[in-house]
């Protein structure tokens, strides 16, 4: 029988003949972004402390770094297509470490937003070549595999994160979360020069008025949504808030009317799967940045938790995704994507909303760790079956644009998750405790927990922000219920082919398009 050579490029050339030696490389950035997101939120407490500021400061360091990550991703995937993904991925991880550099060495809040700032693009120019390449490098029939490592990776960096964050903070202060960056930023810089091929590349035009129109629409509207409570809702900030939902609409207008390259192919939108994957995963990525921050004030300010002991809540969690992700991965080729997304994105959302319901200052440990461990369940369900269905029809000159629009929108659902749940907070704080300002309190005592007349109040807060993010979830199973069977799990309607003479093996072929 023929045997298929495990990468190849647009002209049938073999691309790498160790694909999955590149693959390892390349989850060293992904592990490094994704260890960073989970590994400041058990420090968020601690930073509010020591930087003195309040919720909404803490937010701004998880909203500034996501909306950086955001608005470049649309035009990232195409440096990636046209000087070469392993160029943009050492660029990125560059970048990145030298901006975790700074976040170490920030004094002030101020400082610390605007070097996650810096860190956001560094992510943003890495994360569309890890996508990008695994969809050069490995043929439709193997990127469930692939993806399902890149689904164990995410487990392992969720668990490794919080872990390491609670005892990095706890032993030499929140500062360190950042400079261990450094010697995995190098190691990942070694190991893509060596490891990573280089790839076909395509020539691209570069839509900028698209990304001036991306960038002024969403940051306008996280910053409505973000600072409105704040302003109490003032005429100008429901006015910021319709401005940027009109320069986002301008700007889709733009790429279905543009001559040259349109920032975003609306062409992807034909196929389905890609479509409604993309509405997946900004659901996902909603819901993930929404339930950290209220979960994480309640096991330290609530639960009187050390960053430490708030991180080994969460360990049960992450396990079952690493143990459960790889072998999703390899079922996820054979088994209708609906099957396995639509159940794991309902089962995510019950687990939320249960955890919103469990949030109480009396709650044991154990009562809190059972909906934690239901979201690891469903998680190994759902990152990397969404990105292999999104990915899989994807035609290689298109892989940039299409990781890119895919994580574009992932990021997006994050930003917006972020600024959501800190408006929803502080209202839900200000109904719940009026008059009082909870972080004042807690300094004036000296701990880490709040005072007990606080506590029902802030956890009754907290758990009715969970109900966000468990309702956006229920967002993604609808559109995922309507996946259709990927082509090559279709029967070939192609008459038999007869054996080849010579050989004696029958051969023949099934198109990989969109269903």
């Amino acid at each position: 029988m023929t045997r298929s050579t495990p990468a190849t490029g647009a002209t049938g050339s073999e691309v790498t003949t160790r694909p999955w030696a590149a693959l390892m490389a390349l989850c060293v950035g992904f592990f490094m972004i994704l260890v960073d997101m989970t590994i400041v939120a058990v420090a968020q407490p601690r930073i509010q402390a020591d930087l003195d500021t309040d919720v909404n400061g803490v937010v701004w360091v998880t909203s500034a770094y996501l909306l950086t990550y955001a608005v470049p991703l649309l035009i990232t995937g195409r440096l990636g297509d046209k000087y070469g993904p392993k160029t943009m991925y050492q660029l990125g991880l560059i970048v990145f470490t030298l901006a975790s550099v700074w976040c170490g060495l920030s004094s002030s809040i101020e400082e610390l937003i605007a070097a996650r700032g810096l860190q956001g693009i560094g992510a943003a120019l890495i994360t569309p070549q890890t996508m990008s390449l695994i969809t050069r490098i490995f043929p439709p029939e193997k990127r469930g595999a692939a993806m399902g490592i890149w689904g164990t990776v995410a487990g392992v960096a969720t668990l490794v994160g919080p872990l390491l964050g609670g005892i990095l903070t706890d032993a030499l202060g929140w500062e360190w979360i950042f400079f261990i960056n450094l010697p995995v930023g190098i190691a990942g810089l070694v190991l893509a020069a060596t490891l990573v091929p280089k790839v076909e590349t395509k020539d691209h035009q570069f839509d900028w008025v698209g990304v001036v129109l991306s960038a002024i629409g969403l940051s306008a509207l996280v910053f409505g949504i973000q600072e409105g409570e704040s302003f109490d809702w003032a005429a100008w900030i429901w006015a910021l808030i319709v401005g940027g939902l009109v320069f986002l609409a301008v700007f889709v207008w733009w790429q279905s009317r543009i001559r040259t390259e349109p920032l975003v192919p609306l062409s992807l939108f034909r196929d389905r799967n890609f479509s409604l994957a993309t509405v997946g995963i900004s659901s996902m990525g909603f819901a993930v940045s929404a339930m950290m921050i209220p979960l994480t004030f309640f096991l330290q300010l609530v639960g009187g938790m050390t960053p430490t002991r708030s991180a080994v809540v969460l360990v049960p969690m992450a396990i079952l995704t690493g143990v459960l992700a790889p072998i999703v991965g390899r079922i996820v080729d054979r088994v209708h994507p609906r099957a396995i997304v639509s159940i794991a994105l309902l089962l995510n959302a019950i687990a939320i909303g249960w955890l919103g319901v469990v949030v109480r200052p009396e709650t044991p440990v154990w009562m809190i760790i059972l909906p934690l461990c239901l979201m690891g369940i469903a998680s190994a369900g759902i990152w990397a079956p969404l990105a292999a269905t999104a990915t899989r029809n994807l035609p290689w000159h298109q892989a940039g644009a299409g990781a890119g629009v895919y994580n574009t929108l992932r990021v997006i659902g994050s930003v917006l998750g972020s600024a959501m749940i800190g408006a929803l907070l502080q209202s839900r704080l200000a109904a719940e405790l009026p008059g009082i300002d909870a972080a004042a309190a807690q300094d004036s005592t000296g701990a880490n927990q709040l005072p007990e007349f606080l506590r029902e109040g802030f956890a009754t807060a907290m758990g009715q922000s969970l109900y966000l993010p468990a309702a956006a979830l229920l967002v993604g199973v609808v559109a995922t219920f309507f996946f259709v069977r990927p082509a090559h799990q279709m029967p070939s309607r192609a008459p038999a082919v007869p054996a080849d003479a010579a050989t004696g093996s029958a051969t023949h072929t099934v198109p990989v398009t969109g269903a």
